[in-house]
């Protein structure tokens, strides 16, 4: 599961199947199960990546302007 991961480390994670399975030098059977580790990432990534969008988004038209956005928290 990709949840208590940041989003770099999920996607680290996800390069690293990408490469193991082009490799395909992996069983079939460990290479499905990094293929579905592999979306899991991936929706995980996507995911973060439409909330902080939305939050960009929701700052700007609030604000009417650019807002710096704080990362930290």
């Amino acid at each position: 599961m990709a949840k208590g991961k940041s989003f770099e480390e999920a996607l680290k994670e996800l390069e690293v199947i990408v490469q193991q399975l082009e490799r395909a030098d992996v069983p079939l059977e460990e290479a499905l199960k990094q293929f579905q580790k592999g979306i899991e990432l991936s929706q995980y990534c996507k995911q973060t990546l439409e909330n902080a969008e939305k939050t960009v988004t929701k700052l700007v038209l609030e604000n009417g302007e650019e807002t710096i956005l704080d990362t930290n928290g």
